[in-house]
């Protein structure tokens, strides 16, 4: 198990150090330009207000923290952190306008931050890449205020057995369409069996509630090909 887990973070950083320059229409790809929708309804569901600190884990490119900036009127204070380098150079330099934003490369799994910080957390297609999930949602817990909310976007368990069909035949050909369209085929092999390998909704309900958040909730969107989890530390 341990040879797994350290490969498998050797292959998450070397998957994204290939993709980084086309991050942003990876994910496109992956999702069809559903996950534009997906994020909305995240932000609609944390309902936050420019006082809030809040932390983005995974960033990438920097999505969650653009569209949390535009919706805010830019009045936020956004900590935005990552494990690759790259996606951080990339993100900075995409949303180079805004001023209020803070970089930090880490792992989800050790956040170099102190405890109590922030109102929400968020981490949107990036916690089925860490290396455990046990130690990302205690990290999570840790520098979360009392009174703060975690919320995950990620793949989930398809509950439409018509849907997961399409979904499950057009994710054979997403390696395909990626050499084509960004030259690569192994990382999107990798992220299409890392969605398989994933644990499934009520899975990550227990895994929240073992690392005591309370109120854990998810709500599925487009019949179950994501969800978002939240939980509440009190």
């Amino acid at each position: 198990m341990q040879q797994y887990l350290q490969n498998k973070k050797g292959l998450v950083q070397n998957v994204f150090d290939q993709v980084y320059n086309q991050y942003d229409l990876m994910n496109d790809l992956m999702s069809l330009g559903v996950h534009r929708f997906w994020k909305k309804s995240l932000f609609n569901m944390m309902k936050p207000h420019p006082a809030h600190k809040i932390i983005d884990v995974a960033c990438g490119t920097g999505d969650i923290a653009q569209l949390l900036l535009n919706r805010l009127n830019k009045d936020c204070h956004i900590t935005c952190v990552d494990p690759n380098e790259k996606m951080i150079k990339k993100g900075k330099e995409k949303l180079n306008e805004f001023k209020n934003l803070n970089w930090i490369i880490s792992s989800a799994e050790k956040l170099p931050l102190s405890d109590n910080l922030f109102d929400f957390y968020t981490i949107s297609f990036g916690l089925r890449n860490t290396k455990n999930l046990d130690k990302t949602l205690s990290e999570a817990f840790r520098i979360l205020k009392p009174g703060g909310r975690f919320f995950c976007l990620e793949f989930s368990k398809i509950q439409n057995s018509s849907l997961n069909f399409i979904f499950k035949n057009y994710s054979k050909i997403i390696p395909s369409i990626g050499k084509v369209i960004v030259g690569e085929k192994k990382p999107y092999e990798y992220l299409i069996k890392s969605i398989e390998n994933f644990i499934n909704q009520d899975e990550l309900i227990d895994l929240m509630k073992k690392n005591n958040f309370k109120k854990c909730t998810y709500r599925n969107l487009s019949g179950g090909i994501v969800s978002i989890h939240s939980g509440w530390k009190i």
